[in-house]
Formats: structure tokens, sequence, C-alpha cells
């Protein structure tokens, strides 16, 4: 049989590390990204970079910049606005299904459970890329607790765009208490068995994510 290539699972790790770099703005919006610099501070060679890149700019997140340049894009308000809309019923549906589904399904009511204290368990100096993987891995327990993995890979795609959203807001300490304060109320109609209670939650969360978002770019892009 003939060796399997590791380039993939290389180029797949290249692309989580570019990426978190965006996210936690260790790559700030309009900054040049270089294939050869990203190899050399990531210890690779400059194919599984280049490919990691260009998955990059296939999903909105690097655009062309010069010639076989990328440049990380800005965050676009009113679009951050359109995902939340959308996703505030998704995240309603997610809600509603999963309280109808946590009295029989021990592991998922854990495993919400489980993500719902490590979030809260977070600390002024826990890293903005661990709040944001925090943050991703309840809204993710509420959705595998739904029961529908329609829904979860319908929001999949978007979930890089909403990772760099969130550390606009996540990087405020106040809201950081606020947003686990209204998880832990989701999390608690869920467990339940509170659908009604759950859905009206879940849409008015994210909802509310997405106004103060929008806001937080539109002051930041007349601020610059």
């Amino acid at each position: 049989m003939i060796p399997l290539d590791p380039l993939p699972n290389l180029a797949d790790q290249v692309y989580e590390r570019i990426l978190e770099a965006i996210t936690d703005r260790t790559l700030l919006p309009g900054q040049r990204v270089r294939q050869n610099e990203l190899a050399d501070r990531l210890g690779v060679s400059r194919q599984p970079v280049s490919h990691a890149l260009h998955i990059l700019h296939r999903q909105g997140l690097l655009a062309e910049s010069g010639r076989r340049g990328f440049e990380v894009t800005q965050l676009d308000p009113e679009r951050i606005r359109q995902l939340y809309e959308v996703r505030s019923a998704i995240d309603a549906l997610a809600a509603r299904l999963a309280a109808e589904r946590s009295r029989r399904d021990t592991a998922g009511r854990a495993q919400l459970e489980t993500a719902l204290h490590a979030g809260r368990s977070a600390t002024r100096k826990t890293p903005l890329a661990r709040l944001i993987a925090y943050d991703v891995d309840f809204h993710r327990a509420i959705y595998r607790l739904a029961g529908n993995p329609a829904i979860e890979e319908m929001i999949a795609p978007q979930w890089p765009h909403m990772r760099r959203s969130m550390a606009t807001v996540l990087a405020e300490l106040d809201y950081r208490e606020s947003a686990w304060t209204e998880h832990a109320e989701i999390a608690e109609h869920i467990l339940a068995g509170n659908a009604e209670a759950a859905e009206a939650s879940a849409m008015a969360h994210a909802l509310k994510a997405g106004r103060m978002t929008e806001e937080r770019l539109k002051a930041t892009l007349e601020a610059a």
C-alpha cells in the first residue's frame, strides 16, 4: 500500500493557526499576509501555507493584495448583522429542539453543562482565543443536543466569520460576564425542558450579540 500523504493534516493545522491569528487579531484587518514569513514563523514549508491561504481567501477572510499576495479582510458591520439575524433563527430552533430532547439525552445534557461550566470559569486573564472557543463550544453543545445534524451543517461555514465577530465584543470584560449570564439562562431553560423559554432566550441572545457587534465595528471603522 502507498503511504498516506501527511500534507492534508499539516495544511489543516496551518489553516487553524492562521485562522486563530485572524480571529484574535494577531493578524489585523488590512494587514498584509506573506506566505514566506508565515512558513518561517510556523516552521513549515510554503506548500501547506499556500493551501491554507487559498482556503481562507475562498472563505472571504483574506483578499488578494498585489502579486500573489493576500491581506486580512475588514469585517463588514452590516454583513455581520445579517449573519446574526439568520443565526438567531437557527439558535432559537436549536434551543427549542434541545429542550424537547434534554430529558432523554443524558450525554447531551452533560456536554452542555460541561461547556457552560468551562465558559463561566474563565477569568480576566483567559486569552481571547480561549474565550471564543468556550463560546463556540457552548453553542455547539446546544446544536448537538438538538439532535438535528442539519443545524450544525448549516452554521459550520459561518463559524470563521462568527469567531471573528465574537472577538469584537468578547474583548470587553463587561460583555463577557453578561454573555455567560445569558448562556446560563438558555441552558437552564433547555435542561428544564422549557422549549418556549429556551427558544426565546436563544433568539434574544443572538440578536443582542449581533447588534452589539455591529455597533462596535461601526465605531471602530469611524475611528480609523
